[in-house]
């Protein structure tokens, strides 16, 4: 049955109920704790950390273990973590269960060299029995809800993605994202929507469609042209929470508000804030200095703003030139 735009607000994901079908996708590098409790205060129900190494866990890598950071602001949490070994990938599932998150999701669609040549990632869609061996142990070790993210596979057919889907449900994981762009395309090309309608018509647990949604109408009309139950939504995020509520606004028919200048710089401030709380002033400033740029995207004299920040090292300082900006803006 097509979903309409009366689309259910709820989904369950095993024994997690979402508030709203909208999902923040795990960006490497970007999804951090303040980053997701920007998307959480803007709408979206689940929101999930950045892949994470499962024998960075296992190994109890600090770099690795500091990602599991997280509060209750941010709650449902789903953690994203990647690995090619059975055993390792359980212990680390385990870790994950116990520091408190709601899910588990574990990539099935990375194509980055890297993580390909050690077996892990989209590698997983080529080796169904290493994929159905790390599914049933994960599924063992763990009582929380285990779900998947994958693309289309390597080749066009999606058969593999097929493939993938059907064992990930007879290993009893809860939901399934899809990306419906083969590995080899990266983000390139358009992403297939009929991938997630076929999915959706070949599996029996919840389906999070992802890709090519750029704002509130392409998730939407996912929604209703392919009958998922949820939307991942992905970079178009970076310097837009707003895509969330205003999502969420267009699924119950209220009118969508335009993003003031005020929310703007309000958000922006609130991000340096998180950041300086969550990194210490000098590492949360440093990263600013390419991220604060993000908001201010298609503003008048945005270049000159993003050229002032590049030498930030201070909190005071970049709150300072924020303000400079907004009165140059609000004159």
């Amino acid at each position: 049955m097509k979903a309409t735009n009366h689309h259910p607000l709820q989904i369950n994901i095993g024994a997690v109920t979402l508030e709203n079908p909208t999902v923040m996708a795990p960006l490497a590098g970007i999804t951090s704790l303040p980053f997701r409790l920007l998307m959480k205060a803007a709408g979206c129900a689940l929101v999930c950390s950045e892949m994470l190494s499962s024998n960075g866990l296992v190994y109890n890598s600090r770099k690795t273990m500091a990602l599991l950071c997280s509060t209750l602001q941010e709650k449902p949490l789903s953690v994203q973590i990647f690995g090619s070994d059975p055993a390792i990938m359980a212990d680390a599932a385990a870790i994950v269960e116990s520091s408190g998150a709601a899910i588990l999701d574990i990539n099935f669609g990375c194509s980055v060299k890297k993580i390909v040549k050690t077996g892990a990632g989209a590698a997983l869609m080529r080796t169904p029995e290493k994929a159905e061996s790390i599914l049933n142990a994960v599924r063992k070790a763990v009582k929380i809800p285990v779900t998947i993210k994958i693309r289309s596979g390597w080749g066009k057919s999606a058969e593999q993605a097929f493939i993938t889907a059907k064992i990930a449900e007879t290993c009893g994981v809860d939901a399934i994202t899809v990306h419906p762009r083969t590995s080899t395309q990266g983000f390139r090309g358009t992403a297939d929507w009929s991938v997630i309608t076929e999915m959706k018509n070949r599996i029996d647990i919840p389906v999070i469609g992802n890709g090519d949604i750029v704002k509130s109408d392409d998730a939407v009309a996912m929604l209703n042209t392919t009958g998922c139950d949820g939307v991942m939504i992905g970079r178009i995020a970076i310097g837009n929470p707003w895509i969330f509520s205003q999502t969420l606004a267009q699924l119950q028919g209220q009118p969508i508000l335009q993003v003031d200048l005020a929310s703007r710089f309000e958000v922006m401030v609130q991000y340096l804030r998180l950041s300086v709380e969550y990194s210490g002033e000098k590492p949360a400033c440093y990263m600013l200095r390419s991220r604060l740029g993000w908001f201010v995207k298609g503003l008048p004299h945005s270049s000159n703003f993003r050229e002032s920040i590049k030498h930030i090292s201070f909190e005071a300082e970049a709150l300072e030139l924020i303000d400079a900006y907004r009165h140059k803006l609000m004159q």
